[in-house]
């Protein structure tokens, strides 16, 4: 769970750098990546061809092929495979691929997408039992499985797999007949067609259901921008109840769907979970009799036909502007995901450069030839959109590019970035992660004429099981003024977000772009929240925080949202001043080290039931030490938060020479006759204008 803990979103750090000439060098290339399938008259792959068979036209002009691959995929159903004794554990979240690598060799990709929303509970059986026949009946050798589910979100369930017995598993254990957030099914506002239910007043809920398709097709779209960074051919087989639309409302939401789908070579496979129905006039038993003298005129037996055949039409559109087939008033379900894998035969990978660098964003035709086979049948896409310059982005595009960045698995070192994640004990389960992100401000550009720096920042936390544990979207404004707006390239920004999470091995992801460029910077690490309630012959304390500074939370240079009750627990403000994380450990000789940290469960004695911390810092260079600090003894635990004593100490750093050195924090309890010490390099230079 995300925290929002801090009325400074973004700092200026007070340790200038020196601005370093910039080199630049940049190569743009846009590999694009199409699929063709090649069958003979009789409707048979042809294997055995060359790259050099092909010849590949964009907006007329021929293209260099530089990736070719063959995919030859299996069409009969392989035995099933002896039970297992205990099915591998699910791994959700689908894994990415890097440009131009082929994960998936000579396998058909296709995801089980079940749209709970509004599906009601026969139906619900329905495409459970479908997808199990499929899995253990019609599964090829070929094939590779991801399931995903909607209800209220998207979740992915299960990445490709040829695991029978896992998939299994995942789809087997569905909730059948839970509650989604969303309405099943929105009345249409009409006192003649709506249900009689004994209420003097009914409210219209068409914009609900605006609403409601709308996060839909969202989710739909969003599950295919997870497949785009794999090149092979993909189908997405979509179990739901049907689709209703209200008119034009939902056009936009429709075409920006079908247009992700197609961007990255998803074809939709809808199935109507419904199958083949025959209604009486009034309805059946799960409704009440339609209100008025529809059900005499026909008006509600009409209705409900046009209903069904709206939601019918979503689904078609689907499937016919992605390049699938809808599987509609069938009661044998599992035919649409057999019409799914019967579709993607054997086909060929062909990549190429585009030859055209402009980043307009407009659409370029493609057009693939085999001369050596005139009499041949090709399958391909028609055509895509090129990439877009970062000025030309609107929100969508932008919001796709931080998704697609955070997905990808190689990092991105547009702009240089450094991270620190510390851990502080909140309750017996339960600790706060404080994460600092540092910026170099030379790397920032200012937007147009004004004094303004904007910055998008996203993050994702996964546990040990590769589910996500925490994420953090937000959109900074940093005003730079006068003096601050002068020093930007000498000086870093610094932000900072907090989450709450259990004991536990973790890898953060973090990724910054500042808007005035479109420049990314990607940072991941791991790190590790030890259980500090266990017992240990060591004393047991927090992270140690190593700072140079202490700022008021009024001097935020970056708008955030303050947030009271979180600032209050916070444990680097006390006294409306924030201690900022010196993430690099570079400090200058006019400033102070500051150090911060928290033991946990002091000891204590008949006598003497305050507890009694003594704490000291020891500077070493070159295996001598040169300076040590008078220690600090602390009496009293931190408010609201028994068995905590917080430790904060200081140290100048005048008397000292510009060098390398190693810090020592030495911590001893005194009644509890445990200690422990903690050490970390540092590195100070000499004072600005020395």
């Amino acid at each position: 769970m995300r925290t929002r803990l801090t009325a400074i979103a973004a700092a200026l750090a007070l340790s200038a750098q020196q601005p370093e000439p910039e080199l630049k060098l940049s190569v743009t290339t846009n590999l694009v990546i199409v699929n063709v399938s090649v069958q003979d008259r009789d409707g048979k792959p042809i294997a055995g061809l060359k790259a050099t068979d092909f010849q590949i036209l964009e907006d007329g002009k021929p293209q260099n092929i530089a990736v070719f691959e063959y995919q030859r995929l299996e069409t009969e159903a392989a035995p099933a495979p002896a039970l297992a004794a205990s099915p591998a554990t699910p791994k959700p979240d689908i894994s990415p691929s890097s440009p131009g690598q082929i994960r998936y060799k000579d396998r058909r990709l296709m995801v089980l997408y079940f749209d709970f929303s509004g599906m009601p509970q026969p139906d619900q059986i329905r495409a459970q039992e479908a997808a199990l026949r499929f899995i253990d009946h019609q599964m090829s050798a070929s094939d590779l499985v991801s399931i995903m589910s909607f209800s209220n979100k998207l979740q992915v369930l299960q990445d490709f797999t040829e695991n029978r017995e896992q998939l299994r598993t995942v789809i087997a254990g569905f909730r059948i007949g839970e509650t989604s957030e969303l309405a099943a099914e929105a009345t249409t506002g009409n006192e003649e067609e709506g249900e009689e239910t004994g209420a003097a007043f009914e409210a219209d809920e068409t914009e609900f259901s605006i609403f409601n398709t709308d996060r839909k097709l969202g989710a739909l779209e969003t599950a295919t921008k997870m497949l785009a960074s794999l090149p092979e051919k993909k189908a997405l087989v979509y179990f739901s109840s049907g689709v209703g639309k209200t008119g034009v409302e939902n056009h936009s939401q429709l075409r920006s769907t079908i247009n992700a789908a197609v961007r990255s070579n998803v074809a939709f496979y809808p199935v109507d979970a419904q199958g083949l129905m025959a209604s009486a006039p009034a309805g059946d038993a799960s409704q009440g009799s339609p209100r008025g003298t529809s059900i005499f005129t026909g008006q509600a037996q009409r209705s409900r036909g046009e209903r069904r055949q709206n939601q019918q039409e979503t689904l078609f559109t689907l499937a016919e502007d992605t390049g699938g087939k809808a599987l509609l008033d069938n009661n044998d379900l599992s035919v649409g995901i057999r019409q799914a894998q019967t579709d993607i035969a054997s086909y060929y990978i062909l990549g190429y450069y585009s030859t055209n660098p402009a980043e307009d964003g407009k659409y370029r035709r493609l057009k693939v030839n085999l001369p050596s086979q005139p009499r041949a049948k090709l399958d391909f896409r028609s055509g895509y959109f090129a990439p877009k310059q970062f000025k030309d982005f609107n929100s969508s595009d932008r919001e796709r590019q931080l998704e697609e960045a955070l997905a990808l698995g190689d990092p991105i070192t547009d702009m240089t970035l450094a991270l620190e994640v510390n851990h502080f004990r909140m309750g017996k389960d339960r600790y706060f992660v404080p994460v600092a992100v540092k910026l170099p401000g030379s790397q920032i550009g200012l937007a147009g004429k004004s004094d303004e720096a904007r910055l998008d920042f996203i993050g994702q936390i996964r546990n040990a099981q590769n589910k996500v544990a925490g994420t953090v979207r937000d959109h900074i404004k940093v005003e730079l003024k006068g003096e601050n707006a002068a020093q930007l390239r000498s000086r870093n920004l610094q932000y900072d977000t907090g989450f709450t999470l259990p004991p536990g091995d973790y890898t953060i992801k973090f990724l910054a772009r500042e808007n005035a460029s479109g420049r990314i910077g990607t940072f991941e690490t791991r790190f590790t929240i030890p259980d500090l309630n266990t017992a240990s012959d060591w004393l047991q304390i927090s992270s140690v925080v190593w700072a140079n500074e202490r700022v008021p939370l009024n001097s935020a240079i970056g708008a955030a949202e303050k947030d009271k009750k979180a600032i209050a627990m916070h444990p680097l403000i006390q006294d409306g001043q924030k201690l900022i994380p010196s993430i690099t450990r570079v400090y200058r000789k006019n400033h102070n080290l500051h150090v911060y940290f928290e033991v946990y469960d002091p000891g204590a004695t008949a006598e003497r039931k305050d507890p009694s911390v003594m704490a000291s810092l020891l500077f070493f260079r070159d295996g001598r030490k040169v300076f040590e600090t008078q220690p600090v003894r602390v009496h009293q635990t931190a408010a609201r938060r028994g068995q905590t004593v917080p430790v904060q100490l200081r140290a100048p750093l005048a008397s000292l020479d510009p060098g390398r050195y190693t810090c020592q924090l030495n911590v001893v309890d005194e009644l509890g006759k445990k200690f422990t010490f903690s050490r970390a390099p540092v590195v100070l230079v000499a004072s600005a204008g020395q």
